[in-house]
């Protein structure tokens, strides 16, 4: 639903705050609604939303389906360029691909939105795995060991507000810890520098996880192995899996710190 009381001032574009809503209302489990549905989910009048999606098709990020309306994969760019910006796949793949070789897991990165997680580089192994991921996922923060990482480098003073954030996933995760359970949590990765959440998500993923930080040395993403609980142990992946994990961020860290130090060229 749409915020009446969002923004304020004669600077801010409501249109377009509309615009975005009607593209956020499409969820995971949604390829395709109708205008009625898209209408229910934003709080908009019928023909505000049918003008919205015009021109969202005339510009490329919506098309016309059998039933309703459905994205089209120019929405990606949307999420693409924040990434590209950052110049973070770039810098991170060859070392995530490296870790993928040691341990024949999967790994992924993500950054904190509100009270989720959002994926922004992966590099996988195919098995058989419960929930699908891929760049752009979103899960609740804190059944997941990049959630824990991520909540834990937040000041204190700013974990509320975002824990007040709903979840934009879709996922209803196993473990929903009370307010005192996750300062507990949060406290423990303080103190270890790195997270397991050992299947609090959904049954059967398993996962450690540790920060990467920028030449300011804070945290600005997590970095995570994933395994099948049912083929790998918590002992071997906090054995094996874990300190090649650290060494991995530490080698991403330098090299993210290295990149911000070199001086923009113009041609």
């Amino acid at each position: 639903m749409t915020d009446s009381g969002r923004g304020a001032g004669p600077d801010f574009i409501e249109a377009l705050a509309r615009g975005l809503d009607v593209l956020r209302s499409f969820r995971p489990g949604t390829p395709a609604m109708t205008l009625s549905e898209i209408a229910g989910q934003t709080g908009l009048a019928r023909p505000t939303v049918r003008r919205i999606l015009i021109t969202l098709e005339q510009l490329g990020y919506v098309r016309t389906a059998v039933r309703g309306y459905a994205l089209t994969p120019r929405v990606l760019e949307l999420g693409m360029t924040y990434v590209n910006a950052l110049n973070m796949w770039e810098v991170a793949r060859p070392h995530m691909e490296r870790l993928v070789g040691q341990t024949n897991e999967s790994t992924s990165m993500a950054q904190l939105d509100g009270s989720d997680i959002v994926y922004v580089a992966r590099v996988a192994v195919p098995k058989i795995v419960t929930l699908s991921v891929s760049i752009g996922t979103r899960f609740p923060a804190p059944a997941t060991s990049m959630g824990k990482v991520l909540l834990a480098a937040l000041p204190s003073a700013a974990l509320p507000a975002v824990l007040d954030e709903p979840t934009r996933s879709g996922i209803n995760p196993r473990w929903k810890p009370s307010v005192a359970e996750l300062e507990s949590a949060l406290r423990e990765v303080r103190a270890k520098g790195w997270a397991l959440a050992d299947q609090d998500l959904a049954p059967g993923v398993r996962s450690i996880a540790t920060g990467v930080r920028d030449g300011d040395g804070q945290v600005v993403a997590a970095i995570n192995v994933t395994v099948h609980a049912a083929e790998t142990s918590v002992d071997t992946l906090l054995e094996d899996h874990l300190p090649k994990l650290l060494r991995t961020a530490a080698d991403i860290s330098h090299d993210w710190a290295l990149t911000a130090t070199v001086p923009a060229v113009t041609v």
